[in-house]
């Protein structure tokens, strides 16, 4: 199966569900379920193990299921069996939205440019003066995610065609543990992955460096469509926990206190929880609704991703604007 139709494999199943949200997604009865991933520390986090959400959702109940990738997000909520992603990818969500899902984007999660990355295996001794040399090689790229929207944008940018490499669909733990025992001889990943990879090889191009090249790295809190018109003051409520959360991160006294129940809620030891944290960036809701991300720059941002993926052949077509995928009334109500 050649890496195109792989994605786009996934990119039709996930518009076949697409058809059967709004049937599913009405009606939750007290309960919603909301999608994270592990080794991925947040501040919300330590609102989700205290119970902060559940107080000030007026108890709904709220079912927390872990996923490895943004697209499994996407398939998710096209299912009706979530309500509410939390850091989904951008590039997933644009897949999704582009092959006819119905989801918007309602918060900016986290800025990480130096925490999603591809790295080289060290035997190869291959840096960004020598990225030609990859040609021929074998890559593991989970499809249709930040990471493969990275991927593809540093492989145009050193020049390296995609014909010219054997690309594997693989989870960033699994590439992780591909590139560990020799199979790939590149992998590209995030989080705790990201960091195993590291002990194998090396990145080609550092977070500064790749957003000077304007390859930008962030996640949002996305939701079905029908979902945000239904329920949009729960949702509501929910981000507006997800800032405070944030807020009380942004206050260094606080992070004692925080970063043990982030870190064992992520699945990770203090230290390495702690390093991770330090590569993210939380905006605050103002700065969220600002130019510089949801009010302005988000919708043209998605586009420029749709718009690589179609040039790469990974997807069939963009939308002509992705304005529509963002729903910014939800955070403005938290204000």
């Amino acid at each position: 199966m050649t890496f195109k139709t792989k994605l786009m494999g996934a990119v039709a199943a996930t518009a076949m569900l697409a058809g059967a949200q709004g049937a599913v997604a009405a009606g939750h009865g007290g309960e919603i379920t909301v999608a994270y991933f592990l080794e991925w520390p947040m501040p919300f986090q330590f609102a989700k193990a205290t119970g902060m959400y559940e107080e000030a959702m007026g108890g709904t109940k709220i079912n927390w299921v872990s996923f490895d990738t943004g697209t499994a997000m996407s398939a998710a909520m096209a299912s009706g069996d979530v309500q509410i992603s939390v850091s989904q990818g951008v590039p997933p969500f644009v897949v999704a939205a582009s092959a006819g899902q119905d989801i918007q984007i309602v918060d900016v999660a986290v800025s990480y440019s130096e925490n999603d990355n591809c790295v080289v295996a060290s035997g190869l001794e291959i840096d960004k003066d020598s990225a030609a040399e990859l040609a021929g090689k074998k890559v593991a790229v989970p499809l249709g995610t930040a990471a493969h929207y990275g991927f593809l944008s540093q492989m145009e940018h050193f020049g390296v065609e995609l014909a010219s490499l054997s690309v594997v669909d693989m989870a960033p733990a699994e590439g992780a543990a591909a590139l560990a025992q020799g199979s790939v001889d590149m992998a590209c990943g995030w989080g705790g992955a990201l960091r195993r990879m590291k002990e194998s090889g090396n990145v080609l191009l550092t977070g500064a460096e790749k957003e000077e090249l304007g390859i930008l790295v962030f996640d949002a809190t996305t939701a079905p469509a029908s979902f945000i018109a239904e329920e949009g003051e729960l949702l509501s409520q929910f981000l507006a926990v997800t800032a405070e959360a944030n807020a009380m991160w942004a206050d260094e006294a606080n992070h004692a206190k925080m970063l043990p129940v982030i870190a064992q809620d992520a699945g990770m030891d203090e230290a390495d929880a702690a390093a991770t944290l330090a590569t993210f960036a939380f905006p605050t809701v103002e700065e969220q609704l600002s130019e510089a991300w949801l009010g302005g720059t988000a919708p043209s941002f998605m586009k420029g991703v749709a718009d690589v993926f179609v040039g790469a052949g990974s997807i069939d077509a963009a939308l002509d604007s992705y304005e529509g995928s963002v729903n910014t009334g939800p955070l403005a109500a938290t204000q």
